[in-house]
């Protein structure tokens, strides 16, 4: 009798914990399939049918010059803006946390990060137009100290443009999301190393790095991802002349080239395409860490 008693209270504990993951998973399960799993098999439908069944007449315009082109500056332009993300922010993320670092400095980059991180668009377009455009103040100051950024070869509008543009979000962005990784190494770690005769260099090489590698790989990941999709930023800096896929896929569904929306959803599932291939390179590489770490 006293195990039957004991026992069904576990059980109604075991029900309740599950049905108030439900309610809570349920929702969240819901608006993944409404606005992600149904939108991508949409385009997928749209991307493989035509006025007279399936074809791969929208697939094969992917590799025409100028997709192809698209794909290129904007993977170039992700990687590289993503790298400077990632470099940057992760330096600057470590110098705030630092034992000698003033409290208000960390406080104070940590509070500028969190709004430059979503300080993007067209009011991001506009204030480099005023700054580094061609007329900008910063241009026309160095201008006057015999430095001429677009005489030399720079543009606010191109691909280089768009990397110190794209920079302002994701280095904010990096330290956001690197400072609690870099807040979890200990300091016991450091002075193991330090008793051990390792330098700065070998502690970061041996146990910093490999301790962060995860860290580190996802946030190149996220920063990737968010400089691939970011549309409305390159749009009002180039009046979509520059070639990139957002851009691209924008031109098509407003009609902007004689091109059928099956074309921009063939656009929409390369770039599906392309994140895929990113997250299975990242999937890989951690497995490598997996095994490297347990050897």
């Amino acid at each position: 009798m006293e195990s039957i008693a004991t026992t069904r209270p576990t059980g109604l504990r075991v029900r309740s914990g599950a049905l108030l993951t439900l309610v809570f998973i349920g929702p969240f399960l819901l608006y993944v399939l409404a606005f992600l799993v149904l939108p991508a098999l949409r385009l997928f439908q749209q991307a493989f049918t035509g006025e007279h069944g399936l074809t791969l007449k929208y697939v094969a315009q992917l590799g025409q010059h100028q997709t192809v082109t698209a794909f290129f500056n904007s993977v170039v332009l992700s990687s590289l803006s993503a790298t400077v993300g990632l470099v940057v922010g992760g330096v600057l993320a470590y110098l705030i946390q630092l034992p000698g670092t003033p409290r208000g400095l960390r406080s104070m980059v940590t509070s500028f990060s969190a709004v430059a991180a979503n300080f993007a668009g067209v009011p991001l377009a506009f204030a480099f137009i005023a700054t580094l455009g061609n007329l900008g103040m910063i241009t026309l100051w160095l201008k006057n100290l015999g430095i001429d950024l677009y005489g030399s070869g720079f543009s606010l509008y191109s691909v280089s443009g768009l990397i110190v543009v794209y920079a302002y979000f994701q280095i904010p962005l990096m330290v956001i999301i690197i400072t609690p990784a870099i807040e979890g190494l200990r300091r016991e770690w450091r002075e193991a190393a330090d008793s051990l005769g390792a330098g700065r260099w070998e502690y970061w090489r041996h146990v910093g790095l490999p301790i962060l590698w995860p860290s580190l790989l996802s946030a190149f990941l996220l920063l990737f991802g968010n400089a691939f999709s970011a549309y409305a930023t390159p749009y009002a800096l180039t009046s979509g002349i520059l070639a990139l896929v957002p851009v691209e896929i924008s031109n098509v569904l407003s009609g902007n080239v004689m091109l059928s929306q099956q074309t921009g959803a063939a656009l929409a599932l390369g770039m599906i395409g392309v994140m895929v291939v990113v997250i299975l390179i990242y999937a890989l590489a951690m497995r490598r860490a997996g095994r490297w770490s347990r050897s």
